[in-house]
């Protein structure tokens, strides 16, 4: 609001002409680019943050923003989502309605999948129209809130969202994080807010006081250095007590505790209440806190909104101001804030809240021996497991200091604590609370459950034989209930599956079964199908490993990525299509897995563009969540892409990184696929002897994992063993391809491989003739373009020119419609040998302009400047929503755009295909 002078007339904006242009250009941007924008208000409490985030909101919706608007509260800080949510649901026309939310957080269960819904709902209401949403005092936005802030900004750059965050000058707080994850691509603002200089405090209290503003007044303001808020409570206080005559009421110059004084004593009590409640509290829980009716309450209700300490918007009561209500707060001494956060927490239970909302309360309110707040602190860490288990994690280690030890309560506690903290990645954490807890020699049915809880930790932590170890000592101690003792036995097979004797593993994984079967655990029952399908997968038994796989997702869809990896293992990629297109609906599908299992059926398909596009997106969302799984094999497989098209400096980048992600996680999958990716690399650069010495190494890692890595790439070690002169190493490599073959007579990838594995090792032109024909039928055609290139590579040693140009021909099509450039120069050598002539360049593409991007890059951009969302675009091609965020970022960087509005533009001013 503006006088007709152009000064600033509201209070709390004085002095901030600066700040506020700074705003309005922001704004300007966003509406003129089409793109989104971050902004960071950041200052002291009182300084003015909320008057200046409350202009920019004004402002917004006066120039058609979208608004949502929120404040985040320090005593909700771990209500999932309670942050965001005042954001989604604010004004007449909210982003999302009330049904939707609620529909949205009861069906989830991931907040990688939560999140995406939110950010289609944003980006659809941006699509009509600029949005801005604005948060108040983020330091105390729950953790799913600021998970999602980090996430949200970076998503939706290229559609014309503007965030603007208020927060207090902690460099290293949750407002930090959230820019320096949007830094990237994304314009970034951070509003520092200083003191008011003596000037516009000088206009403060002229707006206050006018003509009574005398030297004395403005000395005392000297008190309040700067912030505004300060020195509108002392001017109130001056307005209230009569000209600057007079004398200064004691206490004026510490701001609120000066007025704070002058209530009486039952409305101070009153307000003390609502303090333990927060900064918004209902009239009915702090009657119920006070001990009185709230109607015996309207008096002091009355006085404190009288006095400009609260607000009443018609559901809530307020503090006008945070430190208001900090100054109400610490007055009451230590002690009685724990134990009325105590009760606190108890009434509003008693009034129909949920667990999660006390439990704040009992944070600050609990003592050992609390049973009853040790159950609610367990009711709600199981009501936020699935989207925050890091909370969940938080709030049972909690409950555990709670009980005393040696308690039955204690143990039970214990595992559930174990649980949780596995879930969020903690794993060391919860070794050391089971093992805590087994050192006080619990009853042999705890000692049991304990065990069982520990399965999960023991197995994320790559420990197979101790796990083995403890679940056969906990069996044989035996006095475990029958649901445990079904799920001992199924860890224990499944410890057995990464061991040198399969056939055990399978019987004890049958054995499992059935007694998962016969209790009706479901938690056996999916052990017991894990373990039976890792034991398959080991074995080289796809068939049996698909029918596993198809169980067990039945039973537990989080298991669908891996059942999709089977069908892929069958050579049914149609199959492993139709699953994909369906996996995302639920939201019960770990994303990073699901996302694995797209990359495998790109990779698996040639399509070396859209598989490096899933890898890069999975390992963005395995760190979003910090649980990483397949990182190692994801940098091991883009290496291998880069060696396709040519880029020994990119695949030496992503060896350096492989390497640095298997030394956190240095089991033998991942030393496997690291010396098997450094046997590439050396034989890419000429280093025979290196190569043949990673690729022995590999063959040291066992039997089942060598053979789980190089299932389609067995070829490519026979080679450098042959190049090596170690025919030994090349007949032991082909010898398990031959069993590999054998093991899936109805696979033809396998019994394809099998055969070319022994053409090469025996030079026998009628086995890799064998090979490309039993190849024909396989869906792989980067495996077909090996076994071709092989085939006419004998071809032309033994003078079978034309024969060989054919198979050569072949080979060199296949790999460059695949885009391996580097290989299919390799084939165009031998077809130059041959004498067949140039098949024409196959250069690498540009690195800017329209014909850098990819070709899935091209579908989606000419999708989204057609209008379409990710959503949208992600059904139409059968991919994840997050893969197409990552080509659409691609796009964007290459076409040097920063908006789908610019995007359009460039899309519409290509010529017609």
């Amino acid at each position: 609001m503006e006088r007709s002078d152009g000064s600033l007339s509201r209070r709390g904006l004085r002095g901030r002409e600066t700040e506020l242009e700074q705003l309005r250009a922001v704004l300007a941007s966003v509406v003129g680019t089409g793109s989104g924008a971050l902004v960071l208000l950041r200052g002291e409490p009182g300084i003015g943050k909320t008057a200046l985030l409350g202009e920019v909101v004004t402002t917004a919706g006066a120039a058609g923003f979208a608004v949502g608007l929120g404040k985040a509260d320090e005593l909700h800080h771990i209500v999932p989502l309670s942050s965001l949510a005042a954001c989604l649901l604010y004004g007449d026309r909210p982003l999302l309605s009330s049904d939707a939310f609620a529909d949205l957080t009861r069906h989830h269960d991931q907040r990688i999948w939560l999140v995406e819904r939110v950010a289609e709902a944003i980006e659809a209401r941006a699509a009509e129209m600029p949005v801005l949403i604005a948060l108040d005092d983020v330091q105390w936005a729950d953790p799913l809130s600021r998970f999602a802030l980090k996430q949200l900004p970076a998503r939706l750059r290229t559609s014309p969202v503007l965030w603007v965050l208020t927060g207090r000058q902690d460099p290293a707080g949750p407002a930090q994080e959230i820019v320096e994850a949007a830094e990237s691509g994304l314009l970034s603002v951070t509003v520092p807010l200083g003191p008011l200089s003596g000037t516009a405090i000088g206009q403060l209290a002229d707006d206050t006081l006018g003509a009574a503003v005398d030297e004395r007044v403005r000395q005392l303001l000297d008190g309040a250095g700067g912030n505004p808020f300060l020195a509108v409570e002392m001017l109130t206080g001056l307005r209230t007590t009569g000209p600057s005559g007079e004398p200064v009421p004691e206490g004026l110059v510490v701001g609120v505790r000066g007025r704070l004084r002058s209530l009486d004593p039952s409305t101070l009590r009153f307000l003390q209440m609502g303090a333990v409640l927060g900064r918004r509290f209902g009239l009915l829980e702090a009657a119920a806190l006070y001990g009185r009716p709230s109607a015996g309450l309207l008096a002091e209700l009355e006085e404190a909104v009288r006095a400009g300490l609260l607000d009443d918007d018609g559901d809530q009561l307020v503090f006008r101001h945070d430190l208001l209500r900090q100054a109400v707060y610490v007055d009451i001494p230590p002690s009685a804030r724990k134990a009325l956060h105590r009760e606190a927490a108890g009434h509003l239970v008693a009034g129909g809240h949920r667990p999660i909302d006390a439990v704040s309360h009992i944070l600050r309110g609990a003592r050992p021996g609390d049973d009853e707040a040790v159950n609610l602190l367990r009711q709600a860490a199981d009501d936020v497991l699935s989207v925050t288990p890091g909370l969940a994690a938080d709030l049972m280690t909690r409950a555990l200091e709670l009980v005393p030890p040696g308690r039955p309560l204690w143990y039970d506690v214990g595992v559930q604590a174990i649980v949780c903290l596995t879930r969020a990645g903690r794993n060391r954490e919860a070794l050391e609370t089971g093992d805590r807890l087994l050192a006080a020699r619990p009853p042999l049915e705890a000692f049991g459950r304990i065990q069982a809880a520990l399965g999960g930790t023991l197995w994320n932590l790559d420990v197979a034989e101790e796990l083995r170890r403890r679940a056969e000592t906990a069996l044989a101690l035996g006095g475990a209930a029958p649901e445990v003792e079904a799920r001992l036995t199924a860890l224990r097979a499944l410890a057995l599956s990464r061991g040198e004797d399969l056939g055990a593993a399978r019987e004890a994984g049958e054995n499992a079964l059935r007694a998962a079967i016969a209790t009706g655990d479901r938690e056996a029952h999916v052990l017991a199908l894990f373990g039976l399908g890792e034991s398959a997968l080991n074995a080289g038994a796809n068939a049996v490993a698909l029918e596993r796989f198809t169980a067990l997702s039945a039973v537990e869809p989080a298991f669908l990525p891996e059942e999709i990896v089977a069908h892929q293992h069958m050579d049914d990629f149609e199959a492993g299509r139709l699953l994909l297109r369906t996996a995302d609906d639920g939201g019960s599908v770990p994303q990073t897995m699901l996302l694995w299992a797209q990359a495998s059926q790109h990779l698996g398909l040639g399509d070396l563009d859209d598989a490096e596009a899933d890898l890069v997106t999975m390992e963005r969302l395995e760190n979003d969540v910090h649980i990483c799984v397949q990182q190692v094999n994801a940098r091991v497989i883009r290496s291998w892409i880069a060696l396709l098209r040519g880029d020994r400096e990119a695949a030496r980048h992503q060896l350096t990184a492989a390497r640095e992600r298997r030394a956190t996680k240095p089991n033998p999958g991942n030393t496997a696929a690291v010396r098997f990716l450094e046997a590439l690399i050396a034989d890419d650069e000429g280093n025979t002897a290196l190569a043949l010495d990673r690729i022995r190494r590999v063959q040291q890692e066992g039997p089942f994992m060598r053979w789980r890595l190089l299932r389609t790439w067995v070829d490519s070690a026979i080679r450098m063993a042959l190049s090596g002169a170690d025919r030994a190493l090349a007949e032991d490599l082909a010898a398990q391809a031959e069993a590999h073959g054998a093991r899936n007579p109805a696979v033809p990838t396998a019994t394809g491989i099998a055969a070319q594995a022994a053409g090469l090792v025996r030079n026998d032109l009628t086995l890799l003739e064998r090979a490309v024909a039993l190849l024909e039928e396989s869906p792989r055609p980067l495996v077909r373009a090996g076994a071709q290139a092989d085939l006419g590579r004998a071809l032309l040693t033994a003078g079978r020119g034309t024969e060989a140009k054919a198979a050569l021909t072949r080979a060199h099509g296949l790999f460059a419609e695949s885009g391996a450039h580097a290989a299919a120069a390799r084939v165009q050598r031998d077809l130059d040998r041959a004498g067949a002539g140039s098949r024409g360049a196959t250069t690498p593409r540009p690195v800017q302009g329209w014909e850098a991007l990819t070709a899935s890059e091209k579908k989606i951009a000419r999708l989204v400047a057609a209008g379409h969302t990710n959503r949208s675009a992600a059904d139409l091609l059968v991919v994840s929503p997050h893969t197409v965020n990552t080509h659409l970022t691609s796009a964007f960087r290459k076409l040097s755009v920063n908006s789908r509005v610019q995007l359009a533009h460039v899309v519409m001013a290509l010529p017609e295909d």
